[in-house]
C-alpha cells in the first residue's frame, strides 16, 4: 500500500522552474520576498498540475486495462459458448445422376457393341 506525503518538499527541478518563471514575470520595484511568494504559488500550481496529470494517466491505464480484459473475456466467452461449427456439404443429385447414367450408357455400349 502506498503512503501519501502531505507536506512533501517539491523537487529541486520544480523549485528552479518556478523561480525562473517568477523572475521572468517580475516587475520593477518588486521585492525579493514578493518574487519568492510568487515562486511558491507557481510551485504549488506546478505540483497540482503534475498530480492531475498523474491521476489522468492512472485513469487512462485503468480504462485501457479494463478494455483489454473485457475484450479477452468476450473472446473467451465466444470461444466457450459457441460449439465448433460442423460443416455439412449437401450436394445436388443431378451431377451424380448424370455420372451414373453415363457409366450405364457406356457399359451398355460396350456390351451391345461387342455383340454386333
Amino acid at each position: 500500500m502506498t503512503t501519501i506525503k502531505k507536506n512533501a518538499t517539491p523537487s529541486a527541478e520544480t523549485q528552479i522552474e518556478a523561480l525562473r518563471v517568477a523572475k521572468a514575470t517580475q516587475k520593477e520595484g518588486q521585492t525579493k520576498e514578493q518574487t519568492k511568494l510568487i515562486a511558491q504559488g507557481i510551485q504549488k500550481g506546478i505540483e497540482l498540475y503534475k498530480k492531475q496529470q498523474k491521476a489522468k494517466a492512472r485513469e487512462r491505464d485503468k480504462l485501457k486495462k479494463k478494455n483489454t480484459q473485457t475484450k479477452n473475456n468476450q473472446s473467451e466467452t465466444i470461444d466457450i459458448s459457441l460449439p465448433a461449427p460442423q460443416l455439412i456439404y449437401k450436394q445436388h443429385w443431378l451431377p451424380w445422376g448424370i455420372v451414373i447414367i453415363s457409366w450405364i450408357g457406356f457399359g451398355a455400349y460396350l456390351v451391345y457393341g461387342s455383340l454386333l
